[in-house]
């Protein structure tokens, strides 16, 4: 080959090899990637076949990963490949020794390219398995380019070992070039670094992942109440997302999510109520309306005890002076007084039993008797007559809706501006820049009267939306809050159905979890079988069959 030539095979494996080099940087599928070293070192080479090994963790064994042959039809490892039956290859034998035997050993322990022209004549390695392997498969394995793989940090990741280079037109078996080893160094080099790359990215990966696992844990341990929320919603959420991906109708009909917006939206999840953190557990916790550290309805049981008791020493009294008096006939009115201010007390109490429980409403005529029962005078442990219960328990115990007052609804409501904040503030790459709007938005309405920024459906995007009906309908079926019981699939559904009615979820995404059954796919996972009733749809308020919408 003269000098020209030299120069021409020199450039277009210089060509290659950029080509390849470009995509191995794009690949972030590790099986992908090593098929595609192996693949593309085959190509640009011009060999017969391969076998690409990987360092184990601790650098005393060689993995087999892949295991190419050309002229033998041999596909072996990777994601589609058959399973290698070969045990990995040791470095060392027992006594620490190094394996200098094995060319690919060799490569690896000394870190450099050995080029063999033919293996059946080389000195200083053992190819008798090789032999072996020819003979069983009527083959005839000769020149020999085994590659080390060193990143950056020139740390060993693996070995690439190249099999019989063809020349070019008569495909006979030569040996590997000068250029073709300084290439496929190269490629080597860039293989190492390719890998390392995806290493740390799994790495970092994994580490982003246990530490939003971690948050997601705390806040749900940090209330026994909130059991598994922060991991329900996601998983939730990207149940909706796979049927708006396969929905092929309306809305859904042109959406799509790829594998990097399907992590963007789960990690939204994991992170959607992180402002919890600061959100105090007495009200997280909140199980009636008087609970603060502890529930403040026994201190006023024990009042009505001392009430009682005051009751009845003021009978007795009246009772012993009445017959010391010799005024007998008063002692009946006297026990039926008593009896009935006992009667009444004991009604009282129960009455702030039931008020303290907090139900859909409290009526009127229940905050009117609350006030009058609040000037009962009493004697308190200090001997000072006051009134029987104190404006804060007035105030808590006259919510209308659930156990919350409104300072404290304003506390729970404050998480999502605390989350937005939080999330706000970390530096994304890419990949997630929408973290914020996905997790931020779960408390938004359709209408625009939801919070924090009364956004209308217009400016969320479909993700968000999603996760607002998987935060609702996870909260509604939930069986471990402390001021109600998880409902059944039906409840939980005509409750879904009448805030589509009231604009506060998204319709088309409404109809497309009932209409693809992803309430009964969550219910199978995660409800209780006495939840998970038959569900009549045609009775479900404002719900548009899938046919409805098919445009």
């Amino acid at each position: 080959m003269d000098m020209g030539d030299t120069k021409s095979e020199s450039f277009e494996l210089i060509e290659k090899l950029n080509e390849i080099g470009i995509a191995l940087s794009a690949e972030k599928n590790t099986p992908k990637l090593l098929e595609m070293i192996l693949r593309g070192a085959k190509t640009i080479l011009n060999a017969d076949g391969g076998t690409l090994y990987l360092a184990t963790e601790d650098k005393r064994y060689l993995q087999f990963e892949i295991i190419m042959n050309d002229s033998l039809g041999i596909m072996m490892g990777a994601k589609l490949g058959e399973p290698i039956p070969f045990p990995a290859l040791p470095l060392y034998d027992d006594a620490g020794n190094p394996n200098n035997t094995m060319v690919a050993a060799h490569a690896a322990l000394y870190k450099k390219t050995i080029n063999i022209p033919d293996a059946y004549v080389a000195e200083g390695f053992d190819f008798a398995g090789t032999r072996a392997f020819d003979t069983k498969m009527g083959y005839r394995s000769k020149s020999f380019l085994t590659l080390p793989m060193l990143n950056h940090e020139n740390e060993l990741i693996g070995v690439l070992q190249l099999i019989n280079a063809k020349g070019v037109g008569d495909n006979q078996i030569i040996e590997f070039s000068k250029v073709s080893q300084r290439i496929g160094e190269s490629l080597a080099s860039q293989a190492a670094i390719a890998l390392t790359n995806n290493k740390l990215i799994g790495q970092f990966r994994e580490l982003f992942e246990s530490f939003i696992n971690l948050m997601s844990e705390a806040i749900d341990k940090k209330s026994p109440y909130n059991g598994a929320h922060c991991r329900r919603v996601p998983t939730l959420t990207m149940m909706i997302a796979d049927a708006a991906c396969k929905a092929d109708y309306g809305i859904f009909k042109d959406f799509e999510l790829d594998e990097d917006e399907r992590y963007e939206l789960k990690i939204a999840g994991l992170l959607h109520d992180c402002g919890k953190v600061t959100t105090p557990v007495h009200v997280i916790d909140k199980a009636t309306k008087l609970e603060t550290i502890f529930d403040r309805i026994h201190l006023i049981n024990t009042r009505f005890e001392v009430l009682k008791r005051d009751a009845e020493i003021s009978f007795l009294n009246q009772k012993i002076a009445a017959i010391e008096s010799g005024n007998l006939s008063i002692i009946p009115e006297l026990e039926a007084s008593f009896d009935q201010k006992l009667t009444q007390y004991s009604s009282d109490q129960d009455f702030l039993r039931i008020c303290n429980i907090g139900g859909e409403f409290m009526r009127d005529e229940y905050k009117e008797r609350l006030q009058i029962i609040a000037t009962y005078r009493w004697i308190d442990p200090k001997g000072v007559e006051t009134n029987f219960l104190t404006e804060n328990e007035v105030y808590n115990l006259n919510i209308s809706r659930g156990t919350l007052t409104a300072e404290e609804r304003k506390i729970i409501n404050d998480h999502i501006v605390v989350t937005i904040e939080m999330l706000e503030q970390l530096p994304y790459p890419r990949n997630l820049r929408r973290v914020p709007e996905y997790a931020g938005g779960h408390h938004e309405r359709m209408d625009g009267k939801g919070y924090p920024k009364g956004l209308t459906r217009e400016q969320m995007s479909l993700p968000a939306r999603m996760m607002g009906i998987a935060d609702i309908f996870e909260a509604l079926s939930a069986k471990d809050r402390p001021y109600k019981k998880g409902k059944t699939l039906t409840e939980c559904l005509q409750i879904l159905g009448n805030m589509k009615k009231s604009g506060h979820i998204d319709p088309d995404l409404f109809d497309l979890f009932v209409s693809e059954k992803v309430y009964m796919r969550y219910a199978n996972e995660y409800l209780d079988p006495d939840q998970i009733d038959d569900v009549d749809e045609n009775q479900i308020p404002g719900y548009q069959a899938t046919l409805n919408l098919i445009v």
